[in-house]
């Protein structure tokens, strides 16, 4: 809720705090010196010395603080006084005596008489005698703040401190604000001193970076912030952390969404800022107060020709009003001699505020028809016409704006334009211009993932057609409109109702084998969307062969993208794949946009559903760039959540949570993008043992599947929901839902999300003491996968069997399935089912006495589980018995005698060699071979051989 915020970090400073422990580890060893730290107000310079008296304390310092006020520069040693209030404060003896001895030497001067000068400099020398002998038994750091208002006897002393300090354990930090070194200000010529002959060294602390904004709004609101909102509060505090702060301030943070950041860029200034502002423009000369609100009108950046037309002022007059705005600090040169900018942007939003409406309203109109007498970009000049209220002039031009803004992919721009058309909307604007302007809106509303905005023009634009009998233009907006109702949560029956009632109404219709084709190939995206795949391929078949026809190539791209995503899923690869990427070339080398970001998200998101993460990545990194450059945020967004998904996956945690979680911050206009960053975060947080917070948000993300009726928003929440029980232990709840799981598969005979089950559920039947049903489940469940054959799918399959074959009792075929299964895992590098497999491996090794093994497989089970932090792993891997009481030599559960025999049967030699080698008889190297199979629970002497190069690699130094 809106009020006092303040960041509990610093962001942006490390380099400067590191600086600072640099000089306090030199001034520890004797080396003393003073620091300078500069910046504009609200940058942040109290939380930086902070932040060194911390780290001061820390090593063991004595710290002292002092700061100059408001008039201290008509005051007689103002700053030295409040230096000496904290000394004889202090519990030191040392530091209370210096306080004391300051202030009587200034007050006993203050009232001396005589050579003033004298006395002066007499006074300088000995405060800085005093500061610079004193002995507090430990290094001193002493922080001086806001010196731009400090006296001059003040600045005297501190500026005679940096020659004396080279030899005394003492840090002087002081800080000041460099945009109020006004003129003849003796702060701006102690600085100049102080630098130019090397005394001093200067921090001067930068603005905050869009990058190093969202860090610090994540930091305060405890999640990440929305691009958009960061991006506006960027806009409006020009990175000053102060303000920063006061902006998030004024968000409901509890509400705050993508589309906050209009309220961002709509809030009031900040009370504080917004008086200190006015307090300095109140100071001004009337004319040049006038010549500021004109600016402010104008906007952030004004030139000098526009400013002197507006103000209808002579322009020696507005230049000597911009001079003083320039010593004012509220304005600045622009990029070239005839522009200008306001320091801040809440300076001018200040000033625009305290400007009378009505005049407010004249100026704009002047500056309106200005602009566009001298040919200003229609944006520009219909945001003015739309302040002085001449509604016509800025539907006019904002129309014009808002097209081309859309052809150069500024979508977000074009959106807001599109809305000031509509704002603006003239009474006698014919329908069909009417829907063509709502269609627009929709169209950028959703690029932008503004997905109830969307709905919303759509169904104006659409009631509007069907209003004026125009069925063939409310047919063209329903393949839209169904898209945008996916978006947003309608379940698979609604959307196909609307695509159905839209080709009814084209029955008998003349020339719409356009809106024909294009309904078709959106039937054939949303059973896609479902995975039902025979309805899919039927659609689009009929969709390609009909846009062919017609030379629709928008409607051809979609088909086909939409076709080689159902081929994958069908577990045809061959042509599946190259189908979908050329599909994306071709979208490329047309320059149709919308084509080119949905290829690219078919593309990657099938990859990443079908466990081809190398192809996922890959299709995924460049789609999320592409959809950036064209501004089509919704493909951005999904795209970052599957891309998430890939991370996740591949057991990159870390970048996986990132990932997902500005996934979710920045595409909350979407339902498929939220859903998909839930699990992924509940997958996560399983994987990490926090079983609330996988619950909660697997939960949620299940919930809106299910509500959605839709396949591939259900069954991997919902999968998560029964892995999640199973490593609880709660493994009735684990097979219940994996029955769910596997019953909305089989109503579309998917196996692409029901692949995951299998090992679920036979390991929750197994872990049931149920071994009939865990066989019944994996066959059950193999029988769809292996009918798909989709390669990612089939490594399930085959450890299912090993687990199974462990289950009964036969090790060297268990292991043996199982470690087929690792290495599909590993090739495809699935790493969850991949750590449980090797986990699955030494559990054999265990039970067949390969206990050598069994530490060699769960060394890099803990060291790949450790990496990405799967503690569920790491607790079942601490629980599985590694070795008996007995076993206190390499080669157990052998005897060295027997190792050494292994050593030649590893070599290839027969009994009777080795026999001969060990002077033994052959009859007693029978015996020991024997022993050796039975202890290792195998059947060939082969096995004894890998076993013993396993123990040999084990035994071998690295």
């Amino acid at each position: 809720m809106p009020g006092v915020i303040q960041s509990p970090v610093l962001v942006g400073r490390d380099e400067f705090v590191a600086l600072a422990g640099r000089r306090l580890a030199e001034v520890a060893d004797g080396a003393g010196q003073l620091l300078l730290v500069a910046g504009e107000a609200g940058i942040g310079k109290t939380r930086l010395l902070g932040a060194i008296e911390r780290r001061a304390r820390a090593k063991g310092f004595m710290v002292v603080r002092a700061a100059a006020f408001p008039g201290d520069m008509q005051s007689f040693a103002g700053l030295l006084l409040d230096l000496a209030g904290d000394l004889a404060a202090a519990p030191e003896p040392e530091l209370s005596d210096l306080g004391h001895a300051i202030a009587s030497r200034v007050r006993a001067i203050s009232t001396a008489e005589g050579d003033a000068h004298h006395r002066r400099r007499l006074l300088v020398r000995d405060l800085v005698d005093l500061l610079i002998t004193a002995e507090p038994g430990r290094p001193l750091l002493m922080i001086l703040e806001d010196l731009h208002w400090a006296d001059q006897l003040s600045l005297d002393v501190v500026g005679h401190l940096p020659p004396r300090l080279g030899t005394r354990p003492m840090l002087v930090a002081c800080a000041y604000r460099s945009d109020e070194l006004y003129p003849k200000l003796p702060m701006r010529d102690l600085r100049a001193r102080l630098l130019t002959q090397r005394l001093a060294e200067e921090i001067r602390l930068p603005r905050l970076r869009p990058e190093q904004i969202a860090t610090m709004a994540g930091t305060v609101l405890g999640r990440p912030a929305p691009a958009q909102v960061v991006a506006a509060i960027h806009s409006r505090s020009d990175g000053i952390p102060l303000h920063v702060e006061e902006l998030l301030a004024a968000v409901d943070q509890d509400l705050l969404t993508p589309q906050s950041g209009a309220a961002v860029l709509a809030a009031a200034v900040p009370d504080t800022l917004a008086e200190a502002v006015l307090s300095r423009a109140h100071g001004l000369a009337a004319r040049t107060r006038q010549v500021a609100s004109a600016a402010a009108v104008i906007g952030r950046s004004f030139d000098f020709d526009l400013l002197c037309t507006v103000t209808e002022a002579d322009p020696s007059d507005v230049a000597t009003a911009l001079r003083e705005l320039r010593d004012a600090l509220l304005v600045l040169p622009g990029t070239d001699a005839a522009t200008f900018d306001f320091r801040h942007a809440l300076i001018r939003d200040t000033l625009y505020a305290d400007t009378d409406l009505p005049v407010r309203r004249r100026l704009h109109e002047s500056v309106a028809r200005t602009a566009a007498e001298r040919g200003y970009r229609d944006e520009f000049v219909s945001a003015h016409f739309e302040h002085a209220q001449r509604t016509e002039d800025a539907h006019r031009h904002a129309l014009a704006a808002a097209r081309e803004a859309a052809s150069i992919s500024a979508h977000r721009e074009s959106l807001d334009l599109y809305r000031r058309a509509v704002r603006n909307l003239p009474a006698g604007l014919p329908v069909m211009d009417r829907v063509r302007l709502f269609a627009a809106l929709g169209d950028e509303a959703a690029a932008t993932d503004d997905n109830e905005a969307a709905a919303a023009a759509y169904r104006t634009a659409h009631e509007l057609a069907v209003g004026v009998g125009e069925v063939r233009a409310a047919a063209d907006l329903a393949p839209r409109m169904v898209a945008v109702a996916h978006l947003l949560g309608a379940d698979l029956d609604t959307r196909v109702r609307t695509l159905r009632t839209a080709l009814d109404s084209l029955e008998g219709v003349a020339g719409a084998d356009r809106e024909r084709t294009r309904l078709w190939s959106a039937m054939a995206a949303a059973y896609m969307l479902d995975r039902r795949l025979d309805e899919a391929i039927e659609q689009g078949e009929r969709a390609r062969a009909e846009s062919l026809r017609i030379d629709d190539e928008e409607a051809a791209l979609n088909a086909e993208a939409t076709l080689g995503s159902v081929l994958v899923f069908a577990g045809r690869m061959q042509p599946g794949w190259p189908y979908l990427e050329e599909a994306v070339r071709r979208a490329c080398r047309a320059d149709r946009e919308a084509e080119v970001a949905r290829g690219y998200r078919m593309v990657g998101t099938s990859a990443s559903v079908l466990v081809e993460y190398d192809r996922a990545q890959a299709w995924l990194e460049e789609g999320v760039q592409y959809a950036e450059q064209v501004e089509l945020w919704n493909h951005r967004h999904y795209m970052a959540a599957h891309l998430a998904h890939v991370h996740w996956a591949v057991g990159d945690w870390d970048t996986a949570t990132r990932t997902a979680e500005h996934a979710l911050a920045d595409g909350r206009g979407g339902i498929t993008t939220r859903i998909t960053a839930q699990y992924v975060l509940g997958y996560l947080a399983m994987g990490r043992g926090d079983w609330t917070a996988a619950a909660g948000l697997l939960g949620e993300a299940s919930a809106q599947g299910e509500a959605m009726a839709e396949l591939q928003r259900l069954s991997p929440p919902l999968w998560g929901l029964a892995e999640a029980a199973r490593c609880q232990g709660d493994h009735a709840t684990a097979v219940t839902l994996c029955e769910r799981g596997h019953q909305a598969s089989a109503n579309v005979t998917d196996a692409a999300y029901l692949f995951p089950y299998l090992l679920t559920g036979v390991r929750a039947h197994l872990a049931l003491g149920d071994t009939d049903a865990a066989e019944a489940w994996a066959e059950k469940v193999s029988a769809v996968l292996t009918a798909r054959a989709i390669p990612g799918t089939l490594p399930a399959v085959e450890h299912a069997r090993g687990l199974l074959l462990f289950a009964r009792g036969d090790l060297p075929a268990a292991q043996l399935a199982l470690q087929s299964a690792q290495l599909s895992w590993q090739t495809r590098r699935r790493f969850w089912e991949g750590a449980w497999c090797l986990l699955d491996l030494a559990a054999v090794a265990v039970k067949s006495r390969q206990h050598a093994e069994a530490a060699r497989l769960l060394t890099r089970l803990r060291a790949d589980a450790t990496k990405a932090g799967a503690i569920p792993v790491l607790t079942a891997a601490d629980a599985l018995p590694l070795t008996s009481p007995r076993a206190t030599v390499p080669w157990h559960p052998l005897t060295a005698r027997e190792f050494e025999v292994s050593q030649f049967v590893a070599a290839g030699l027969t009994n009777r060699q080795i026999a001969e080698r060990l002077v033994l008889s052959p009859k007693t190297i029978s015996a020991h071979v024997e022993h050796i199979l039975t202890k290792l629970g195998a059947s060939r002497r082969t096995e004894i051989a890998a076993w013993y190069a396993t123990v040999q690699r084990d035994l071998t130094p690295k």
